[in-house]
């Protein structure tokens, strides 16, 4: 049984889990997938198309002809993550494809790394097919490679990530996303909806939408009109929510901004269906000459008369958002700024990175960066902060009944989470006695009798 550490990196998926068991004689791949959930789905299609071309998908370096490591570039800390784990894998295995956002930098993996087999960027599918099928040719049985409905997925039966759109359309100068995934590429709703429908009917309990920006899905087609069943839907986030919420599952929303129309999302949460009242929302920082000096597309004056909107109509909502300490030119004064603007919010999960320069980014020419050890001093006084918000935010929930959702069952306890709580990224509640019966996916009622600065404790 463990609690989330405070400076978990919340741009991380959770790490992929494969129970794919190769049938004697098949060719099969190994995966590395590396990064945010954005990518996790990417190598979850990948495997998918292998699957269905009739390789095993391999667990460990050993027992793989090849190897995949799909990379993150978002930081130059995860830059050197990918590396190492590229050449973990070269010195594990030998035969290595390269994909994913830092696979947009073939020269600098190649710079490091000269025997890889192949590099691809993001989201190229059919280029990591070629390259896996010139390492390691296909020997499909047709009798028995069989694929699930489902497809192949790296996450626990009963959560998946359900990714809408592609790319962002926001010139950030600290990002380099747009430049590595392009603009925002918008699915149709209806595709979006098929895939929802067959992942809960294939037993998902929690659909978490994800995007580089969901609150702008659909701008790019013009929020084209979409047959479903027997009605229409647009290609619009509003739209998009009523529907998924209409599931038979929880509907957790990710990467939202605070754009006017996010509002019309709230009635939807305080209806108590599918739709969870939890916003994601990279709000980034409060100060507004920072906003400005990041190109961002917010001020935190009018932030705080939205959230205050929010929750008059939806009390219950949970807010969760990131933010960066240490941006180039950040003064005492802004980030005092942010600290009050946190007292004001009083959001309920946050997490925070230490600014770092991101080759190609605009932000490294900015001047006037800030010490290393300053960055650190203010993400410390920072953390303080939202530990102490969150410590009393869960305290007020002791003897409150709630709804948990279970995500593992061992000796020790249930390790659950309720509505108030993405996997990974935020807190969970135990349950460590009578919790036998239980198995993971299962959503029940418990009454909550202890409180942590991030977890709770309760008894079904």
């Amino acid at each position: 049984m463990s609690t989330n550490p405070t400076d978990l990196r919340p741009d991380l998926a959770p790490a992929a889990r494969i129970a794919d068991t190769p049938r004697a004689g098949q060719p099969t791949i190994g995966m590395v997938s590396l990064g945010c959930p954005k990518a996790l789905v990417d190598s979850e299609r990948i495997l998918t198309r292998l699957r269905a071309e009739g390789y095993g998908i391999s667990p460990d370096y050993s027992g793989a002809d090849a190897v995949i490591v799909n990379t993150c570039g978002f930081l130059d800390s995860a830059k050197a993550e990918s590396l190492d784990a590229i050449g973990e894998a070269l010195s594990e295995n030998g035969k290595v494809i390269v994909t994913g956002c830092l696979g947009a930098e073939p020269d600098y993996i190649r710079e490091h790394h000269p025997r890889i087999l192949a590099v691809t960027g993001p989201h190229q599918y059919e280029q990591v097919l070629d390259a896996v099928h010139g390492a390691v040719p296909p020997d499909p049985d047709p009798f028995v490679d069989l694929l699930p409905a489902s497809g192949v997925k790296l996450t626990p039966r009963h959560y998946s990530y359900l990714k809408i759109s592609e790319g962002c359309n926001h010139k950030c100068k600290f990002c380099i996303i747009p430049d590595m995934r392009g603009r925002l590429a918008s699915r149709p709703a209806h595709a979006v909806l098929r895939e929802a429908e067959k992942l809960v009917d294939s037993g998902v309990r929690e659909l978490l939408i994800i995007s580089q920006d969901t609150s702008a899905y659909g701008l790019d087609r013009k929020y084209d009109v979409n047959p479903w069943k027997d009605r229409e839907v647009r290609s619009h986030i509003t739209d998009l929510a009523r529907e998924l919420g209409q599931l038979d599952a929880w509907v957790r929303l990710h990467y939202v901004y605070p754009y006017p129309f996010v509002r019309d999302l709230i009635p939807l949460m305080a209806e108590g269906g599918g739709l969870l009242p939890y916003l994601d929302i990279p709000f980034q920082h409060a100060h507004p000459d920072v906003l400005k000096r990041m190109a961002r597309p917010a001020a935190g004056a009018k932030t705080l008369d939205e959230i205050a909107a929010w929750r008059a109509i939806c009390p219950d909502i949970t807010l969760r958002s990131t933010f960066i300490v240490g941006y180039p030119g950040e003064t005492e004064a802004e980030f005092q700024t942010l600290l009050d603007w946190m007292d004001e919010a009083q959001l309920d999960r946050v997490g925070c990175f230490q600014y770092e320069n991101v080759d190609g980014a605009r932000s490294n020419d900015l001047p006037d960066h800030v010490a290393p050890e300053l960055k650190q001093e203010r993400w410390e006084r920072f953390m303080e902060k939202a530990q102490a918000i969150s410590a009393a935010k869960l305290a007020a929930k002791v003897g409150q009944k709630l709804q948990v959702i279970v995500d593992v069952v061992d000796g020790e306890a249930a390790t659950c989470r309720t509505k108030s709580d993405a996997p990974e990224i935020d807190g969970n509640l135990f349950i460590d006695e009578g919790f036998e019966g239980l198995k993971p996916g299962d959503i029940v009622t418990v009454e909550v009798d202890e409180a942590g600065e991030y977890d709770l404790w309760g008894r079904l």
